[in-house]
Order: structure tokens, then C-alpha cells, then sequence
């Protein structure tokens, strides 16, 4: 049995990816705070950006998943917020906690407990985080997200440091899916662009229609993920592919 557990897979990019494995037969779990019309995928409602009940829901579903015969297993840190546009000295507190905390301290808490669950497994075991291009170029007014998805990188990195010299490691890459036509995008074309200086660029690439469709993204990765095309630690641009 092929496993695949997704977060954020209620929306944009995690539930075309939901909807694509299910397609090819893997059994799929989607974390998420909303439960969606999703054919043939477990679905478990948590708020991921509260670290107990995150740890818990997570080491159920890993207790349930031990007990099956498994042939691959990956886990796809996906869901993240964009949080607050603006300065960083106009951004509140609690918004800078609330976007570091979903955005790269659940990626790490997940993939510790996924790591320590899956050792005894001798097959396929990855994971896949969705990063962004704003892990090397800076934008301004996203100082808190480029910041964190900067950090999934050298997650991602170090992971795969780690674990490239066991046996049965893990394989970790990270993912930048381009820019991808979900709500996010919508909200950031709604900034005012005081607070964001690149919004006409976004605007302008939703009405030239070169935003790629979470379908499309949720498709590449299928491919480069089954055609086995990464080496462990590497960071990639779908639009490499």
C-alpha cells in the first residue's frame, strides 16, 4: 500500500494533490482545520497551528498507519499561511507567531514524528515540503514568509544530512511550485501596494493568465515524484521541469 499524508489538503495546491494520488491508487490522509468534499481521502480536522493537539492527532494517525502493510510512504508539509503583508515593523505579534509557527515549526514537528515513526520501514519513505521562491529572493511587505519558507529549505537540507547515511533513511526534498492560482493569490492582489511594492506583478500575471493551476502543479509533482528525480536534499522549481 502506497501512503501519502498531506497537510492543508482541504484546499489550492494540497487538495489537487489529494485528488491526484487518490487517482493513482495511494491511500491518502489529508490534515486540515476544514473537512471538504474529497472522494476516498481520510480526512482528520486539527488546527496545525496549536502544537499539542497537532502532536497528537499525528502520532494517532502514525499508530494506525504501523499496523498496515506499507509499500511507500511520504509525507507533503504543504499547509502555510502568507500572514500579514506589510513592514515587519507593521506587522502584529501574535501574526509573526501564528505564520512562523504554521509555516515552519508544524513542518518540523511533523517530520520528527515521522521520522521517528517510520525507522523500522525498509521501503520508500520521503518527505516533501511545498516551499516558494521567496526562500531566496526577498520581497518586501513578506518579510515573515520569505523568513520561513527560507527556513524549510535548510530544513529540508539538514533532513536530508541527517539521514543520508542510514540504511533506511529518509529521502527530504522541498519543492517551489511557482506561482499557482489559489487563495493566496488573491489576497495578495488585494494589498494595497503601500504595503506591497510587487502587487502589480502578481496582478499582471492573473490577467495574462500565466498563474499555473494547482491541478497542473499537483500533477508535476506526481511525476517527479514517482519518476523518482530528485537526489536527497535537493530544493527544485517545478518550473524546471
Amino acid at each position: 500500500m502506497n501512503i501519502i499524508i498531506i497537510t492543508g489538503g482541504s484546499k489550492g495546491i494540497g487538495k489537487a494533490l489529494a485528488e491526484k494520488y487518490v487517482q493513482e491508487n495511494y491511500r491518502v490522509y489529508s490534515l486540515s482545520r476544514s473537512i471538504v468534499d474529497l472522494e476516498n481521502v481520510v480526512q482528520l480536522s486539527v488546527d496545525l497551528s496549536d502544537t499539542k493537539a497537532t502532536h497528537n492527532t499525528f502520532k494517532m494517525l502514525l499508530d494506525e498507519i504501523q499496523k498496515l502493510e506499507v509499500s511507500s510512504i511520504t509525507l507533503v508539509n504543504n499547509a502555510g499561511r502568507l500572514g500579514t503583508i506589510a513592514n515587519l515593523e507593521n506587522i502584529p505579534s501574535e501574526d509573526i507567531a501564528k505564520s512562523i509557527h504554521l509555516n515552519t515549526t508544524t513542518p518540523l514537528i511533523l517530520s520528527s514524528l515521522f521520522i521517528e515513526a517510520t525507522q523500522q520501514l525498509t521501503c520508500k519513505k520521503q518527505i516533501i515540503s511545498i516551499s516558494s521562491g521567496a526562500a531566496v529572493k526577498p520581497y518586501e511587505g513578506w518579510s515573515i514568509y520569505c523568513t520561513s519558507k527560507a527556513a524549510i529549505d535548510m530544513m529540508t537540507k539538514t533532513i536530508a544530512a541527517e539521514q543520508n547515511e542510514l540504511e533506511h533513511g529518509v529521502k527530504c526534498n522541498a519543492i517551489y511550485p511557482g506561482v499557482v492560482d489559489t487563495n493566496m493569490q488573491t489576497d495578495i492582489r488585494s494589498t494595497d501596494e503601500k504595503d506591497f511594492k510587487n502587487v502589480q506583478r502578481f496582478i499582471d500575471l492573473k490577467e495574462n493568465d500565466q498563474l499555473y493551476t494547482p491541478e497542473y502543479v499537483a500533477e508535476t509533482i506526481f511525476t517527479i515524484d514517482t519518476q523518482n528525480k530528485l537526489q536527497n536534499g535537493d530544493i527544485v522549481d517545478i518550473r524546471n521541469f
